[in-house]
């Protein structure tokens, strides 16, 4: 973004332009260490045996920090993509939980069946489906209807499938293959497991537990920080699919304190800005303050000279990074 934010180029509205004191804040990347793990996530690439919350504790304990979460689940069977987020990036949790999801499945047919016939069945999934969580579920076994964005057929081998599946979050394969061979009626079940990507966050992306601690040696023992540096990644990119919304110094601490944002603080808007949309609200040196739900449309908001443009509802930054230039008032935190 840089101190005038021009470089984010033609996605974005200018509503006023608008420069950052280097006093305050810092640009996620050169965050000290310490703060920058704490403010950071990894994306682990799970192994097979572990539960996702066990992966989770190992990362905590790796580090040494207090607070760990992921978003999406990983039975113990399945492996790959686990974004694991840290301290202050725990809170974005709850908006990352219901992204898109992708896995490779290996299916193993109970009968013999031809590729044009797995391929057709295969083919009737696609879309809008009904699925009763599996009894080794945790969650309540009522059906529930969840849309599969597309499935590839990638090999057949014998009555082993390999596929590959776009699915909505919560979908499970497990139950997807029993069903699949079901209609076949050769009968069938989930073999092997692999997620590749969870959002926007994929295989590219993924580092192992090992991997990480590593780093976290070569930094504590040789003070080395560049390749804990590279595994752990800032917050802000968790949300780098949200539309944004950058705001100008003043703007920031009074958000800190719970209020909404006001269309004076506003300086750029991102043109995908929608209303009751997810935004993520940015300052002028990247840094995430919050993430709220738009009342106005990206137009609207640059053309607006009062009113509140954003219904804050996580905020992410600390208070007092900023200066307080608001007014406080007998409703303030």
């Amino acid at each position: 973004m840089g101190k005038k934010i021009m470089e984010i180029g033609e996605s974005f509205y200018v509503k006023e332009e608008a420069e950052t004191n280097e006093k305050y804040g810092i640009y996620p990347y050169k965050r000290p260490i310490e703060e920058y793990i704490k403010k950071g996530f990894v994306c682990i690439d799970k192994p097979m045996g572990p539960s996702s919350h066990e992966v989770v504790v190992w990362v905590r304990r790796i580090l040494g920090v207090k607070k760990t979460g992921h978003a999406g689940t990983l039975d113990p069977r399945v492996t790959g993509v686990l974004p694991v987020f840290i301290e202050d990036a725990t809170k974005l949790v709850r908006f990352l939980q219901g992204s898109q999801k992708e896995y490779i499945a290996l299916m193993r047919l109970h009968s013999d069946a031809s590729k044009k016939e797995v391929e057709k069945t295969l083919r009737l999934f696609i879309g809008k489906i009904y699925q009763r969580p599996p009894l080794k579920s945790a969650v309540k076994k009522r059906l529930r209807v969840r849309e599969i964005y597309g499935i590839d057929l990638l090999e057949v081998e014998g009555r082993d499938v390999l596929f590959k599946v776009m699915c909505e979050a919560g979908t499970y394969i497990r139950k997807l293959c029993t069903d699949v061979g079901e209609v076949m009626g050769t009968g069938a079940h989930m073999q092997e497991l692999r997620r590749i990507k969870t959002g926007h966050f994929d295989e590219s992306m993924c580092y192992t537990l090992h991997d990480l601690l590593d780093a976290y040696v070569m930094w504590k023992e040789e003070g080395e920080e560049k390749y804990l540096r590279e595994i752990v990644k800032p917050m802000e990119l968790a949300v780098v699919h949200m539309p944004k919304i950058v705001v100008k110094d003043t703007a920031v601490d009074a958000i800190c304190h719970g209020a909404n944002l006001m269309a004076k603080g506003v300086a750029y808007v991102e043109k995908n800005v929608k209303p009751n949309r997810d935004v993520a609200i940015f300052t002028l040196k990247h840094e995430l303050v919050a993430i709220g739900k738009a009342k106005k449309s990206a137009e609207d908001i640059v053309k607006m000279r009062s009113g509140e443009v954003v219904n804050i509802e996580r905020v992410v930054m600390e208070r007092g990074v900023y200066p307080s230039v608001w007014k406080k008032t007998n409703t303030d935190n």
